[in-house]
């Protein structure tokens, strides 16, 4: 059933339909129609964490002080004239409000229709609500965060009860940097303001958003590439200039190096970081001034990888070398793949791994993006035609107790049948 197309035509309707799917489901009975699978997983979520659905339940809302403190730190206040311009005008006709929440699901703006944002506030759609899909159930801003793609939720489809008569679009936003989530823009209104088009639009018009930031990032840069140049001139030997995410401004005497991963916490001595292997860090206004050791080979002795699944949300490779250790935090999508790399050490081609993640062999164009992105931090340590990891490096896995919170926000087919297959404690 498309649910969007029923709910232009007849929304109360498509609304019944949905209230009936739920409460089979709910109940444990077979449903008149299956939901989408965006959707089903999300309540398969909810059930296993305990979240009721006949009560909706408010976490205490942050104070004003700290929502403004928030705002201020907030990368997003930098795209808010864009998604005003891209979502306003329209959300106030269609009796509509734009919500923006940070990483944490905490509400910092609502702006739209004003009988709407009193019918929100009703709902506890509030400034400084805690919306996290793990707190108040399947929705327009807690979802998108989790799945990391735009979500449309419809009246029933929502998991708490009292919400059921709201339409939400949502999508997720993301700092074009290091792919870390920043927060989620939503259109959300009463039932009958339902659109087919609604989520094509947010979704658009967040994809604006993250433009503007690569466009910050850009002009960051080429400050830094000003005060680098004169630096370099005077330095002999290799050496480049970062910003403090490791993306490349200048460089002088060696190759030129699109991003270089560096330590989560990075301070000013000798380290030995990745490709570029012992090195000296210095600061420099904008960023790093790093210097390739002189004529010191990096060493080629044994290679131990720990990949650390244990914990939701934080997950991480760890790579120890003869010349030292450093650490990276995983994105879920690459947190996945090397998972994946761990269990067939064999290794896996691009259409096996398209497979794999997304259930579809031939997304092979995003697996090998998704791949060449893994490769700027691991570098020689994992080869390709298949991609594995490399014969001599001691791969561990460090895996949750329980095997059903390994990547418990998956949508890999694969991954999740891993998790399925192995026996629970």
């Amino acid at each position: 059933m498309d649910v969007t197309q029923l709910a232009a035509v007849n929304a109360t309707r498509a609304a019944r339909v949905l209230d009936e799917v739920r409460s089979a489901r709910l109940a444990g009975q077979p449903a008149p129609v299956a939901p989408r699978p965006v959707i089903e997983q999300s309540w398969e979520r909810m059930l296993r964490g305990g979240v009721d659905p006949d009560h909706d339940v408010r976490a205490g809302l942050l104070p004003l002080d700290e929502v403004r403190r928030r705002r201020e730190t907030s990368a997003l206040r930098h795209v808010l004239p864009v998604l005003r311009e891209g979502l306003l005008a329209v959300a106030d006709i269609a009796h509509h409000i734009m919500v923006v929440a940070d990483e944490e699901g905490r509400v910092l703006w609502r702006e739209g229709s004003a009988p709407v944002l009193r019918k929100a506030d009703g709902l506890g759609f509030e400034l400084g609500a805690d919306w996290r899909e793990d707190v108040v159930g399947t929705n327009g801003l807690g979802t998108p965060a989790v799945v990391r793609r735009p979500v449309q939720v419809f009246a029933a489809e929502h998991f708490v009860r009292s919400q059921a008569g709201w339409t939400c679009a949502g999508a997720p936003l993301t700092d074009p940097r290091d792919g870390r989530l920043l927060g989620v823009v939503d259109v959300s209104g009463p039932l009958e303001t339902m659109h087919p088009a609604t989520l094509a639009w947010v979704d658009s018009v967040a994809k604006l958003a993250e433009a503007r930031l690569r466009e910050m990032h850009v002009e960051s840069l080429e400050r830094l590439r000003a005060v680098a140049a004169p630096v370099l001139a005077r330095l002999g030997g290799r050496a480049l200039v970062v910003d403090p995410d490791g993306w490349t401004a200048a460089v002088s005497g060696m190759p030129y190096t699109r991003r270089v991963a560096l330590p989560k916490s990075l301070s000013a001595g000798p380290r030995w970081l990745p490709v570029l292997g012992p090195c000296s860090v210095e600061p420099l206004a904008g960023g790093w001034l790093v210097r390739a050791a002189a004529d010191e080979p990096v060493p080629h002795g044994a290679t131990r990888i720990v990949l650390d699944l244990r914990q939701a949300r934080s997950w991480s490779v760890e790579v120890s070398q003869g010349a030292g250790s450093w650490t990276r935090e995983l994105s879920p999508r690459h947190a996945e793949l090397l998972y994946l790399l761990a269990v067939h050490r064999t290794g896996r081609s691009a259409s096996g791994l398209a497979g794999d993640v997304f259930g579809d062999p031939a997304r092979t164009v995003t697996v090998r993006a998704e791949m060449s992105r893994v490769r700027r931090y691991l570098g020689a340590l994992l080869e390709h035609r298949p991609y594995r990891f490399t014969e001599d490096a001691e791969v561990e896995l460090l895996l949750p107790d329980d095997p059903r919170d390994l990547l418990p926000y998956t949508t890999a087919p694969a991954v999740r049948g891993l998790r399925a297959s192995t026996p629970a404690p």
